[in-house]
């Protein structure tokens, strides 16, 4: 009786790997390729075109020493502490609001999502004539008979990277409450039983029961909205341009500028390297704590 052999390791599921080939050979080469060639041409004194002539980290030392790259710095952390913080808070309360079965659920998820849908530009834009002060909130307010009122968000430079947070916020928001409500909805009803008959508040079932169950949920939901901060550039651009002066510039600006407008290659890709490394210190603990070895039993392993 003929005993039937296992193929040999490297040719198992071979219509698989063979269908795989040609997304590898592009995450290899536009992917990694083109990171590799930033990271190197980083390096070089590139100015409209690129050049192997290195300076070592005269690029990096000149980024660092512009007062442009540091408000660009100093405006994506006010944006990134003030979105993460807000989205996730607004969202979950949102999603808690929304988990109570209420009446027109679906009505108010769609109103929720819908800034959602809309593009940055577009955002921008409509934000922009709401904040504008010769016919956005301020003129409103004035021609209800509070002629003194003044909310220069857009026009005085102290303030205007908020404008852009609350923008940010109108959108970003609804995705995040759709992501804590996906999360909410697959908690055990028995939990909230159990809750109830041991009398917990609700308040601390919520703090202490439920937010550490969703724990992935608020982690993917972390890695989305950190993304889209280290990105953004279309809102900015839609809603101030950077301006007053440069009292709103971020590092994705500071790069299409200095790459496309500018001529500047090499102070351009060593902008995005920086931006870069930031995004991979962000993926790679997440990636190590979601992707870590676990055991059996579902806990991790030692």
């Amino acid at each position: 009786m003929s005993v039937s052999r296992r193929p040999f390791a490297p040719l198992r599921n071979l219509n698989a790997k063979v269908a795989a080939v040609p997304m590898i050979i592009t995450v290899l080469v536009v992917f990694v390729g083109c990171t590799l060639w930033t990271v190197v041409y980083s390096f070089t004194s590139s100015r409209s075109l690129p050049t192997l002539d290195f300076v070592g980290f005269d690029q990096y030392v000149r980024l660092f020493r512009t007062s442009r790259w540091t408000v660009s710095l100093k405006n994506l952390a006010i944006f990134g502490i003030l979105s993460l913080t807000f989205s996730l808070v607004l969202g979950f309360i949102l999603a808690a609001l929304m988990d109570q079965k209420i009446r027109f659920e679906n009505t108010f998820r769609t109103i929720f999502l819908y800034p959602h849908a809309l593009s940055f530009i577009v955002t921008g834009l409509v934000w922009q004539w709401i904040l504008t002060p010769t016919f956005g909130v301020q003129k409103v307010v004035r021609d209800l008979g509070f002629e003194t009122f003044n909310f220069p968000i857009l026009t005085d430079g102290r303030f205007t990277i908020y404008a852009i947070v609350i923008a940010g916020l109108w959108q970003g928001t609804g995705l995040v409450m759709a992501l804590m409500l996906a999360g909410l909805r697959n908690i055990d009803d028995e939990i909230w039983k159990a809750a109830r008959v041991d009398g917990i508040p609700t308040w601390k079932t919520y703090l202490f029961i439920v937010i550490p169950m969703m724990r992935p949920v608020f982690i993917t939901t972390l890695v989305i909205i950190s993304a889209t901060i280290v990105k953004v550039y279309d809102l900015v651009v839609a809603l101030t341009n950077g301006g007053p002066g440069i009292a709103s510039e971020v590092p994705a600006k500071y790069v299409y500028d200095f790459m496309f407008s500018r001529g500047n290659l090499g102070q351009g890709l060593a902008a995005s390297t920086i931006m870069l490394t930031t995004v991979l210190i962000i993926l790679v603990p997440w990636a190590l704590l979601e992707f870590r070895p676990r055991n059996r039993s579902g806990g991790a392993s030692k």
